[in-house]
């Protein structure tokens, strides 16, 4: 079905959308969310309070302006839950180190692909010299997704396999 035509909201903006330009459409149009930053020496007790402050949201960890490590909450299970893991050790201790970053410039289709291949589920966005400059999630894209084509969406049954028995409204 490519090629088909949705509405897309970018700001106070709308345009017309296609599935084939949507995937070259760049990260800063999917996420402008300032990242949570920590240096490596931050306390575990003190990033893992951010994040949950944040709802969840990843922690970079930066060494001046470069990502040097990310610590999810897949992290924090892995890592630090059940483990005797002290509140006052470094952040470093629980992150995963040298994340794979995505360029400012990066388009969406990159980020999926980068997220698939890797699993990934947030990857730390930089700029042109390597500093940091946001952070992409998988549910940025699924919601930039949703508003791109808000009647696909909202007209998929509950289950993919369902059929209705009868059309709904007058």
């Amino acid at each position: 079905m490519s090629g088909e035509v949705g509405t897309k909201s970018l700001g106070n903006t709308t345009e017309r959308a296609s599935r084939a330009s949507l995937r070259s459409e760049k990260l800063k149009a999917v996420s402008t969310r300032t990242p949570l930053v920590a240096a490596p020496d931050t306390p575990f007790r003190d990033g893992l309070r951010r994040m949950q402050q944040a709802g969840g949201d990843p922690l970079l960890v930066c060494d001046g302006e470069r990502v040097v490590g990310i610590v999810t909450e897949r992290d924090v299970l892995r890592k630090a839950l059940g483990k005797q893991v002290d509140g006052d050790s470094p952040i470093e201790t629980v992150m995963t180190p040298d994340p794979q970053t995505l360029a400012l410039d990066a388009t969406v289709g990159d980020a999926m692909e980068l997220m698939d291949r890797g699993g990934y589920r947030n990857l730390p966005v930089v700029d042109e010299e390597g500093n940091v400059a946001g952070v992409v999630r998988q549910q940025d894209i699924l919601e930039y997704v949703a508003e791109a084509f808000p009647q696909e969406i909202l007209n998929l049954p509950p289950r993919p396999h369902q059929l209705m028995e009868a059309p709904e409204g007058a």
